[in-house]
């Protein structure tokens, strides 16, 4: 069959493009044909928190990405739909993760729609965490224009609920390990090359920091003094924040001046390029994810794929996809509850057990389960 994927892909950088390139080489290697329609503008200047939203790195090899939509320019809506139909395919699949690209995608999808033409949605986010005005408006635009959907939690799922009408199918399937970051690499490789002391334990917060993401908790569980290393019985342990700020980064510094925590912390709050994400995976001994509010993280999905235990919290899909006392810990969304948890697997866990049953549960979320997935939903709409 022929697929086209509409969302963003290299060189823009992210989850979403990382996403739309995984499943691009998924539905490759099930025999498909594929196309990927991206952007040439994904976000105006003023509504992108980052420094800059595209990357240098390779651009994937074994199929093409054509840069077409412009997401607030309605003329692109046209061009963009026109070339979609010239490819005649049999599927296109569009990502939706934020409302705002709801009359874009919304509208291509409307406009590109051929009669044996079947439009899947790959839902990771129906409401943002950081809500605005027109929200579910925009969000409902677009489900109008979809004929099934996959979700990647059963928080979303219930969502969904105020989307889609009795002919839309929802299926759930968890969010696939994100294996495209390159081979895990030993802990004494990765320290050497961030420059890190091999002789300090640590944890790591990955990813773009944003406000919902909760990482004023897990500073505040920092300042706990089981982790100064002071106590023979307790290791010294540090905290790795690796991601760039989408949010405020004078209070989150004025937080960690006040708690005087600077000493037990590696900032490294770059954008950190995908050849480099194997290394703070490598150095981990725990990935922390300590979210306010959540639907699935893909940042889950990278530490199944280094072999990374988590600490996640009791919000959204998180519970689903990280078994409590098997791939980590499952926490309520207060610093206590974190550092108690932080303090636990030090000193008492079986940490190489809590490894083996990562490698084990990261099985279950392969590739081509979800490409299954996504031919049964076309096979249904014929």
């Amino acid at each position: 069959m022929r697929y086209v994927i509409l969302g963003p892909a290299h060189p823009y950088r992210g989850g979403m493009a990382a996403f739309n390139e995984r499943l691009a080489e998924a539905l490759l290697s099930a025999g498909h044909e594929v196309e990927v329609v991206s952007f040439t503008l994904q976000y105006p200047g003023f509504l992108f928190p980052g420094e800059r939203q595209t990357h240098d790195g390779p651009s994937p090899e074994g199929y093409k990405i054509v840069s077409k939509l412009n997401s607030i320019n309605p003329f692109s809506y046209f061009s963009t739909a026109h070339y979609i139909k010239s490819l005649s395919p049999d599927v296109v699949i569009c990502n939706f993760w934020l409302p705002f690209m709801g009359p874009a995608l919304g509208s291509v999808l409307r406009l590109a729609r051929k009669n044996n033409t079947r439009i899947l949605s790959v839902i990771h986010n129906i409401v943002p965490h950081e809500s605005r005005p027109g929200d579910r408006m925009f969000a409902k635009y677009f489900t109008k224009s979809v004929d099934h959907f996959v979700v990647m939690s059963r928080a979303v799922e219930q969502k969904m609920k105020d989307f889609t009408l009795p002919s839309q199918r929802v299926v759930f399937h968890p969010h696939p390990v994100y294996d495209n970051f390159g081979e895990p690499v030993s802990r004494e490789e990765a320290v050497k090359h961030l420059g890190l002391d091999p002789t300090v334990r640590y944890l790591l917060f990955f990813g773009f920091i944003r406000d919902y993401k909760g990482l004023d908790l897990l500073l505040e569980a920092m300042s706990d003094k089981r982790f100064d290393g002071g106590e023979r019985a307790n290791p010294q342990i540090k905290l790795i924040v690796a991601g760039e700020y989408y949010s405020n980064r004078e209070v989150y510094e004025a937080q960690i001046k006040r708690l005087d925590i600077s000493d037990r912390l590696e900032l490294r709050t770059d954008f950190i390029p995908n050849d480099e994400v194997r290394y703070y995976f490598g150095a981990a001994d725990l990935v922390v994810q300590p979210y306010k509010t959540a639907t699935q993280s893909g940042i889950s999905q990278m530490a199944y794929h280094f072999g990374t235990p988590m600490l996640v919290t009791k919000v959204g899909g998180l519970p689903e996809i990280v078994p409590d006392g098997k791939a980590g810990y499952v926490v309520d969304t207060t610093p206590a509850s974190i550092a108690d948890a932080i303090h636990r697997y030090f000193t008492q866990a079986d940490q190489v057990a809590f490894r083996s049953n990562v490698e084990e549960l990261a099985k279950q979320f392969a590739w081509p389960a979800l490409v299954e997935v996504i031919e049964n939903l076309v096979s249904h709409n014929t």
